[in-house]
C-alpha cells in the first residue's frame, strides 16, 4: 500500500473510533472537510476492508414507574420492616437444575435465608416463611415477583 493510503485508512479508524455512531458516508463528509480529495466508494471499501461498523442503538430505558404515581415503591425505614424473596435457578455440571430461594431484609440488607434444592415448591416457601416468621418475627411488607410459586393460592392463603 502507498504512504497515502495508509494514512487514509489511519485517519477513517481514528474518525471511526471518536465517533462511534457515525458510519462510511458521514466519515467521507468529514474527511472531504478536512480537504482529503476522495468519494463514499473508497471509504466504503476500506470499512469494509477494517470491519468497521456501527454499533446497534440501544433500546430507551422506560421509567419504572407511572407519571399519576400510582407505583410508590416502599422504601425499607427499619429491620423487619420489608422482606424480599425471590428464585435463583442454576445447573449443576451434569445439566441437572438446583434452585434456589433467597430471602433478604431490605433495610440491613442481610440475608435472612437460602434453601437449595432440586426441586422448591409453595409449601416449602409457606413453611420456611413460618420458620423466620417465628425466630425473625414477621415483618410489616413481604415483596416478592409474580412467578408461579408466589402467585400460587396456598402462599396467598396463609400470608392473608
Amino acid at each position: 500500500m502507498q504512504d497515502s493510503s495508509v494514512r487514509l485508512t489511519a485517519r477513517i479508524t481514528e474518525l471511526a473510533c471518536q465517533y462511534g455512531r457515525y458510519g462510511y458516508r458521514r466519515i467521507t463528509a468529514l474527511l472531504k472537510s478536512e480537504g482529503w480529495q476522495i468519494n463514499h466508494k473508497k471509504v466504503e471499501r476500506i470499512w469494509c476492508r477494517e470491519g468497521l461498523k456501527v454499533p446497534q442503538r440501544q433500546p430507551r430505558r422506560k421509567r419504572l414507574w407511572f407519571n399519576d404515581g400510582s407505583c410508590v415503591r416502599l422504601r425499607p425505614e427499619h429491620p423487619n420492616h420489608v422482606w424480599s424473596y425471590d428464585f435463583v435457578m442454576d445447573r449443576t455440571y451434569d445439566g441437572r437444575s438446583v434452585r434456589m430461594l433467597t430471602l433478604i431484609d431490605e433495610y440491613t440488607r442481610e440475608c435472612l435465608t437460602i434453601d437449595v434444592a432440586r426441586k422448591i415448591n409453595a409449601m416449602d416457601v409457606v413453611e420456611r416463611l413460618a420458620d423466620l416468621f417465628v425466630f425473625r418475627g414477621t415483618p410489616e411488607y413481604i415483596r416478592s415477583d409474580n412467578g408461579p410459586e408466589f402467585a400460587s393460592k396456598k402462599i396467598r392463603h396463609w400470608l392473608a
